[in-house]
């Protein structure tokens, strides 16, 4: 009975995923993963619904890191202002995270090739061996707006790092990363201009 529903759960798992990606593939054809200005379109037409119709964007766009975040990212602030849009970008973003951490996991490095070429792979696989210096490493960069969040988070996955750890670091460290990614998106074109004249 066990090895049964243990099939069940990975066919379950697996047209899921294949789920996900014609899911994704479908609103990247629309232009709502992609295009700004569809992207905010698609949000108003939701009404009320819209917070959790972003909230899924950002999910998908963490998950299957083909999508430009930051091209979501900065519309949640515009659309919902800085408060409402710092709520809705940090649950979609920290969901899509712990889902990528356990996918990471589950599936180890095929997984992560999906989406990284080997020679990305290793550079960041070399840093897992330094298991202390990696995880003060892997904070740094939850902490920073620019660094690949995405790969360090599949990277991450194939450590023996806890999801109370896991889940901790970002809960801690992704509020800052989300102001300063979109501050540097919305504000940083102005200050460039600025610095010129």
């Amino acid at each position: 009975m066990y090895k049964l529903s243990q099939k069940i759960i990975q066919v379950l798992s697996i047209l899921a995923l294949i789920g996900s990606f014609a899911l994704v593939i479908w609103l990247y054809k629309l232009g709502i993963l992609n295009n700004q200005n569809v992207l905010t379109e698609f949000i108003k037409k939701q009404g009320a619904l819209g917070s959790l119709s972003y909230i899924g964007i950002q999910i998908i766009q963490v998950v299957f890191p083909i999508i430009p975040g930051g091209v979501t990212t900065v519309v949640g602030f515009l659309l919902f202002g800085f408060w409402w849009g710092l709520v809705v970008n940090y649950i979609g973003i920290n969901i899509g995270s712990i889902i990528l951490f356990w996918l990471a996991h589950r599936y180890g490095k095929k997984f992560c090739l999906l989406f990284m070429k080997e020679e990305t792979f290793t550079k960041y696989e070399r840093k897992i061996d330094d298991k202390k210096g990696y995880e003060i490493f892997f904070i740094l960069c939850m902490l920073s707006p620019i660094s690949p969040a995405d790969i360090l988070v599949m990277i991450t996955g194939l450590t023996s790092m806890s999801y109370r750890r896991f889940i901790t670091i970002i809960l801690l460290c992704r509020p800052l990363s989300i102001i300063a990614y979109s501050y540097i998106w919305i504000y940083g074109s102005q200050w460039l201009q600025q610095l010129l004249h």
